[in-house]
């Protein structure tokens, strides 16, 4: 999987490509672990390319959520494929984590 990383302002934005699972987990980890991710006010991911998503790379997203929120940054996902969606939604994640359809949702959001 490859994250690539695009700031801008007070956002930062992480693209998602490839199947997120266990092997590829850590290069996620390492992007959501840097220090100066906090200095953003929302962390947008877009999940357009990504095709799967594991319960590893789950953890990944459920590890560093409540770090963003004790630092007022909010992490919203958007461009979800519906079969990764429908995992979200399975594990109630849906619910925890801000999931719109839309870049400019996301943007709104």
């Amino acid at each position: 999987m490859k994250v690539t990383a695009q700031p801008a302002d007070t956002t930062l934005t992480l693209f998602l490509d490839g199947e997120l699972d266990a092997s590829s987990a850590v290069v996620l980890d390492t992007e959501l672990n840097k220090p100066e991710l906090l200095n953003y006010k929302k962390v947008l991911i877009d999940c357009q390319k990504l095709s799967y998503i594991s319960s590893a790379g789950l953890g990944v997203f459920i590890s560093h959520l409540q770090r963003l929120q004790d630092s007022n940054v909010k992490l919203v996902f958007y461009n979800m494929q519906e079969k990764v969606f429908n995992v979200f939604e399975i594990l109630g994640l849906d619910s925890l984590m801000t999931i719109v359809p839309t870049e400019q949702e996301a943007q709104a959001a």
